[in-house]
């Protein structure tokens, strides 16, 4: 007998022992999910009262315009049966080749047996076909609120994209060619990503997005030098070392959002806006934030303004002998900083020569994507949650983001891990974004129900610290930077905080791509671009804005670099991390990026 003869039999001995990991992977896979929390149903999607009105505005539709239905239903149904006889024409004369296939390019069907199998590409077209007549039927219900139709509109699709045949390996081509092609392997090798995934997370499915052993922070990430310099029971204060010997008096301090670490502005040498900045010549803090625990549950929007900004910027003044720093506020830091700049003009304080807001959210008016979660059913939930545990975990908020790009941040690398069995790429972007912090739980019900859900901030006032402060009450000079695709904080809603505010000297500038590559995109990548427009933001809606303004190919960190220069004051000699009046506590990125918990 032959090696060949062997080899079938060889194949289905290794089938075999495969088939029989996947039941022992199945059992650890039931114990997993056995341990699963339970969740406030709040949480898990939108509240019935959604669906009720949906229910209501479609049934009266129907009633008032029985023929709009049904020429809906008709076009579906003529197209699905044209879809079957074609396909059952081709098999009848022998052609096995799928039929003609004129749907849109979908990265979901990439794998060319989606076009060129019969079998599969009638899957792909019947179901693409379901999705539009699904689509259609929702935008054309009447009577909901445009609040309302747009939440239905998002969490219909969301059960859409759900459904897709990629999805499931039945129906996936790509993963049952890999399955056969290794023996099951794949299948093994999968199930077991799956379950090592659910381990990690109580029992509830949260993708493992990058290769967990490929990074660590403070050796391949976050590795500008520095120390920190001092440290209270909300964040690290980071100084970090000149790569100049002379340096800018007016020292800057980045402040960035605590839903995430700050290492997104340092994920290596050649990404790293921090050491980008350091390079620039100037003299740069920037703040950790510590990931919160139970015992902060009664930290609230006026601590991390007190103890945070307030207390950040007294130091850094103080190490550097300067009696003014600069400002960046990322996302929510952002949005706390217009809080902060608002607080500090009323009480007098002139500390600040300048801010920059990073895609920041200050009037919520219009809340964009995100909004879809903003509506009382989930925040009434996420109260819930935090008045139980104290704290929102980190879960809920990696799991929020994820939904809103579901196909890249859900779908996709669920397929990946979990069908074909293929390691996590090495990612640092990636990694980071699983990263995520927790939030206190008075600080995020402040957070959700008097700024984002009331718009306190940019109507009749927000109560920090004891003072209302309002926008208009954003007094010094500030550049903003807002991306064109941010999913999470639009740039119309962002222009429209900054036209609000009360500052004289306003620069805004528009970058390419979104909520993270449009800020991390350094010069040496020449990969995105940048609008800006000279006319006066209080005078020019967002659209005539970017209808008039002008493209610029490249980052816009040097255009900012040349703004900033022009408020950070003389050359002075550069300063040394802890040879000033506060002496290092370690080395960076410190303790608080590392840690799980408080130290």
């Amino acid at each position: 007998m032959t090696t060949e003869d062997q080899a079938p039999a060889t194949n289905l001995v290794k089938l075999n022992e495969n088939l029989g990991k996947l039941e022992a992977l199945t059992e650890r896979l039931m114990t997993a999910m056995s341990r699963k929390r339970r969740i406030d149903p709040n949480l898990q999607g939108p509240g019935h009262d959604l669906y009720m009105k949906a229910a209501a505005a479609y049934m009266t539709e129907m009633m008032r315009n029985p023929s709009k239905l049904i020429e809906h239903q008709v076009a579906y149904w003529g197209k699905s049966l044209k879809h079957f006889v074609e396909a059952q024409e081709a098999l009848a004369r022998g052609n096995l080749r799928a039929p003609e296939d004129n749907t849109p390019p979908d990265p979901r069907f990439a794998n060319p047996l989606w076009q060129t199998h019969p079998y599969f590409n009638y899957v792909k077209q019947q179901y693409l076909m379901n999705a539009e007549a699904i689509a259609n039927a929702v935008k054309g219900v009447e009577g909901l609120s445009p609040k309302d139709a747009k939440r239905l509109e998002y969490f219909t699709q969301q059960i859409v994209d759900l459904m897709s045949p990629a999805n499931f390996l039945g129906t996936n081509p790509e993963a049952l060619e890999k399955a056969v092609e290794t023996d099951g392997q794949s299948l093994v090798d999968g199930l077991e990503n799956l379950v090592r995934d659910i381990e990690a997370n109580d029992g509830e499915i949260l993708v493992t997005l990058a290769d967990r052993e490929a990074f660590k922070v403070g050796e391949n990430l976050g590795t500008t030098p520095g120390k920190v310099v001092f440290r209270n029971r909300l964040m690290e204060l980071i100084q970090y070392a000149p790569s100049t010997e002379r340096v800018h008096a007016t020292p800057l301090i980045i402040f960035p959002p605590w839903i995430n670490k700050f290492y997104i502005l340092d994920l290596n040498a050649q990404k790293s806006f921090i050491k980008w900045v350091v390079d620039q010549g100037y003299t740069v803090f920037v703040v950790s934030w510590v990931n919160p625990d139970a015992s902060y549950a009664d930290i609230g929007m006026s601590d991390y303004v007190e103890e945070g900004y307030l207390t950040a910027i007294e130091q850094a003044k103080a190490i550097c002998g300067e009696d003014k720093v600069n400002v960046i506020g990322y996302c929510i830091a952002g949005t706390t900083l217009s809080l902060t700049l608002a607080l500090m003009h009323k009480r007098g304080d002139k500390s600040i020569r300048s801010a920059t807001f990073f895609t920041t959210l200050t009037d919520f008016s219009d809340q964009g994507e995100v909004g879809v979660f903003l509506d009382d059913d989930f925040v009434d939930g996420i109260e819930r949650e935090v008045n139980q545990s104290g704290y929102l975990d980190s879960f809920f908020m990696s799991r929020t983001f994820s939904f809103l790009r579901s196909n890249d941040l859900i779908y996709r690398p669920a397929i990946r891990n979990y069908m074909m069995g293929e390691r996590p790429p090495a990612f640092d972007l990636l990694f980071w974004n699983g990263d995520s912090t927790n939030l206190p739980g008075k600080m995020v019900v402040e957070y959700l129900r008097g700024l984002c859900q009331s718009d306190r901030f940019a109507r009749d006032g927000f109560e920090i610290c004891g003072e209302t402060v309002r926008i208009s009450e954003v007094k010094v000079p500030l550049c903003a930077v807002a991306c064109e695709t941010d999913h999470i904080a639009a740039w119309a809603s962002s222009y429209e905080g900054i036209r609000k505010m009360g500052s004289r000297d306003k620069t805004f500038i528009l970058s390419q791509s979104g909520h993270i590559a449009g800020i991390v995109n350094p010069p040496s990548k020449n990969k995105y671009g940048h609008y800006t427009n000279e006319a006066p933001l209080k005078d020019t809606p967002a659209e005539a804005w970017r209808a008039g303004a002008e493209f610029h190919e490249g980052s816009w960190w040097p255009r900012w670099d040349a703004w900033l220069k022009r408020r950070s004051g003389k050359q002075v000699p550069a300063r040394i991390p802890g040879e000033g009046p506060l002496k290092a506590l370690c080395d960076a990125p410190g303790t608080y990026v590392l840690a799980g918990k408080p130290v």
